[in-house]
């Protein structure tokens, strides 16, 4: 009972995650006049307050002098957190100047590009259903290049950046607040000196167009760190595979939000296209369920081996069938 509470309560924070990111583009065009660069400072700024407190709730203080003796640790921050800031940068402005469903495409495509960076960063080998997925996703992203009279670099830039944000992360194996605290610590002062010169030009927002705007310029600290403390609790408590079904909930509403409430034009090209990529998807997570479920079958099947002791010999294990061909999307 304690394990299906659990469970549930994970199931739960993913929803509020992703929901949240989901519904993120509604709140960025409450922020104008200010422009993209000053609400990515204010985001920076704001979110290491945000998590300071949080690291003070927990007294969670012994990475820091550990970060601060690894050269490379602390360079790899460094690199994650101007590559975030350029996802972030970048996002806001495609909110705020009409291109929340290019912006979405751009987290569609995101596993197939993360996909293609193990391929060629670390040398992974893919089946046969990935390589499919992949090739559908190129040719999606062909089919809108033509849809959109130029290549989708909103998406594309988005989709690398956070693919690569990733890559890094993996890398520096952090906890998800203790990596948010040292890379907004890194990007404090450049982003505090930006909004000061802002101030001495006279061209900074933030206390000069009421209480109201300056609050919700403060709240882009928890617009950051709450969707990410609700990640890290369901990252604990659900498995992987559906923690990588729930992560389409995000484009998923910000798609969604594009068409219905922005109203955003969606000529058949670009359904075309949008359709390629949700084909890929679809065909990858069928692939990611396929395999979790043989890897589950495979370590009962050891287990009971193991169980029934060196008297009784296993039964040797079938010959793999070969994987069919993925049908056409």
């Amino acid at each position: 009972m304690k394990a299906e509470n659990e469970q549930r309560a994970g199931l739960l924070y993913g929803f509020g995650a992703y929901g949240m990111w989901g519904l993120v583009p509604l709140f960025w065009p409450l922020l104008k006049p200010a422009g993209a660069i000053e609400i990515l400072a204010h985001r920076m700024v704001w979110s290491l307050g945000v998590v300071g407190m949080l690291l003070l709730a927990m007294r969670r203080w012994g990475w820091i002098r550990e970060l601060l003796r690894q050269p490379r640790k602390l360079g790899l921050t460094a690199l994650a957190a101007s590559v975030i800031s350029v996802n972030w940068g970048l996002y806001i402005w495609a909110v705020n100047n009409g291109a929340v469903v290019e912006a979405s495409l751009g987290y569609f495509i995101n596993p197939l590009v993360t996909i293609a960076i193990g391929v060629l960063v670390l040398g992974e080998r893919l089946r046969r259903a990935q390589w499919a997925a992949v090739g559908i996703g190129v040719a999606a992203v062909l089919v809108l290049a033509i849809g959109y009279g130029r290549p989708p670099w909103i998406s594309l830039v988005l989709a690398f950046t956070f693919a690569a944000y990733g890559l890094i992360k993996k890398k520096l194996n952090m906890g998800g607040v203790e990596s948010l605290a040292a890379e907004t610590a890194l990007l404090f002062p450049p982003a505090l000196g930006y909004l000061l010169w802002l101030g001495t030009q006279g061209r900074l927002s933030f206390a000069s167009e009421g209480l109201g705007h300056s609050a919700l310029l403060a709240s882009t600290g928890l617009v950051t760190a709450i969707p990410l403390v609700c990640f890290g609790a369901a990252a604990i408590r659900v498995p992987l595979s559906t923690l990588g079904l729930l992560q389409y909930l995000a484009p998923v509403f910000q798609f969604a939000l594009g068409v219905v409430y922005f109203h955003e034009a969606m000529p058949p090209e670009r359904w075309a296209g949008f359709s390629l990529v949700w084909a890929a998807l679809a065909l990858l997570t069928w692939d990611a369920l396929r395999t979790a479920r043989k890897t589950r079958t495979e370590a009962a099947r050891l287990v009971s081996a193991r169980a029934a002791g060196p008297a009784a010999s296993p039964a040797p294990a079938p010959e793999p069938e070969p994987e069919p061909e993925p049908e056409p999307a």
